[in-house]
């Protein structure tokens, strides 16, 4: 087998169960990664993540933990090396993907602090402190990629609190590769734009209306895919890469131009 871009690599997806975070994992395994599939609560989605990068000839394994609360960075990183034994056994790290979050929020008049206290826990707070914890096992000329959203640059009110933590994420984004660089460490964030997956099902599947809206809103006249994303993010993961950093790349299709 001829070497693939990521051979020897290993790569952490937080919110790899499903959807994009799935489709990312998949991809970054296939390039030859080892990749350790964070994940919160749907064990059997995991697994199945697992199993299909094993079948196909990957290096996966499992990483179990929840995000948001106080803690929670340390503990991820507890199970990581736990789970990582084999493959990552002193713990290193060249690929940090910060994918799992929160895909909603109330509008300004129905949001309460509670809603807001937990968006925020998950899409900011937890990639901030899993990323600061990274730092000590992330190898010079590492990686770290944000999954933003497209609405940190797009007016959605309706999800208003979500939308501020995206565009927070993108601003965490910056510092971290004005910070990491003498490490010849990049940090890029990726914007996807509407996606076909399961959180977007409800509304969109099965829905002919909505889909041709949804598609409308590109110039590229789709929905978008898992794999769309994901076939970026590996870019930004492989060496033909290094001389990016500090960006955030959208990935909408061209909505709203």
């Amino acid at each position: 087998m001829s070497a693939r871009a990521l051979d020897g690599k290993i790569a952490l997806v937080t919110g790899a169960s499903r959807g994009i975070g799935r489709g990312i994992a998949e991809r970054l395994a296939q390039d030859g990664a080892t990749v350790a599939i964070g994940y919160a609560r749907d064990h059997e989605a995991a697994t199945t993540v697992l199993d299909k990068i094993r079948a196909d000839g990957g290096r996966a394994f499992l990483v179990h933990a929840p995000l948001g609360g106080h803690g929670d960075a340390a503990r991820l990183w507890e199970a990581f090396d736990r789970a990582g034994r084999e493959h990552a056994p002193d713990g290193r790290l060249d690929i940090l993907v910060n994918n799992a979050g929160i895909g909603r929020s109330s509008a300004l008049a129905e949001l309460t602090e509670d809603e807001f206290d937990e968006v925020f826990a998950v899409n900011v707070r937890a990639p901030f402190f899993i990323t600061q914890q990274a730092l000590p096992r992330l190898r010079d000329g590492g990686r770290i990629i944000n999954i933003s959203s497209g609405v940190a640059r797009i007016a959605m009110p309706e999800i208003i609190a979500y939308n501020a933590t995206k565009g927070a994420l993108d601003n965490f984004t910056l510092n971290l590769a004005a910070q990491l660089g003498p490490r010849g460490i990049t940090a890029n964030s990726v914007r996807p734009g509407i996606i076909d997956t399961d959180t977007n099902a409800p509304w969109l599947r099965g829905n002919p209306e909505a889909q041709a809206r949804a598609a409308a809103l590109s110039a590229l006249g789709r929905v978008g895919e898992p794999a769309d994303v994901a076939d970026i993010v590996a870019f930004l993961a492989t060496p033909d890469a290094r001389w990016i950093t500090g960006q955030t790349i959208d990935a909408t299709g061209g909505s709203h131009l």
